[in-house]
């Protein structure tokens, strides 16, 4: 079971750069269509030593597309934190990247163009494939978290 999880957990930077929403998303989509804002947290755990060359990538690449939809109005924000400490190697992530969408349908909108937003962004596709290519070698695991809040003042 568990060579199981690491083989699903390690083909999610492929379906994630092919655009395709996972499973998790789409049920907390149809599990919160009120309108809310829709949170999800996105980790990134790079292979030894190269945590560094992921941010660079990241920054240079996948970040500008983030910001760009914060200004377009499908996200609300976007921010990104790493542990000050190191944990046991099954549980680590170098990056937390927590985007905040305007809801969970614009969050799973398969409508929104993703792709001619990256051809405008970056005319020179090929440096910016081979860069994306790049990243992603690097990655070890990469998973999507939806998350909510939970009420703790009710009864």
């Amino acid at each position: 079971m568990k060579k199981v999880l690491q083989i699903a957990v390690s083909l999610l930077p492929a379906f994630t750069l092919l655009g395709t929403r996972t499973i998790a998303q789409s049920s907390a989509a149809k599990a919160s269509p009120d309108g809310k804002p829709f949170v999800v947290e996105y980790y990134y755990k790079a292979k030894w030593g190269y945590a560094d060359e992921f941010l660079t990538l990241f920054k240079k690449n996948h970040y500008p597309l983030l910001e760009k939809q914060v200004e377009m109005g499908r996200m609300l924000s976007v921010s990104a934190v790493q542990p000050r400490y190191h944990g046991t190697e099954d549980g680590r992530w170098d990056y937390r990247v927590t985007i905040v969408f305007k809801d969970a349908a614009t969050a799973n909108d398969s409508g929104f163009d993703e792709k001619a937003l990256i051809k405008q962004m970056y005319p020179d596709q090929e440096t910016y494939k081979k860069e994306e290519q790049r990243r992603f070698e690097i990655l070890e695991a990469h998973w999507d978290l939806p998350i909510k809040d939970v009420e703790l003042n009710s009864k």
